[in-house]
């Protein structure tokens, strides 16, 4: 997932310096939604982790 928020990163990017507007902010969302989500799950990995450990 972290792979695919990077992806849209790029594409909003590039999208940006070639006056896409529309595109890139689009782009620069999906990869904002889609890196909380990855980072929320990463979280509650962790979490899960430890309480198994213990």
């Amino acid at each position: 997932m972290l792979g695919w928020a990077v992806t849209f990163l790029v594409i909003a990017i590039i999208a940006g310096v070639l006056g896409f507007s529309g595109i890139a902010g689009t782009s620069a969302g999906i990869a904002q939604i889609l890196f909380f989500i990855f980072l929320v799950l990463f979280v509650l990995s962790l979490i899960g982790r430890v309480l198994r450990r213990g």
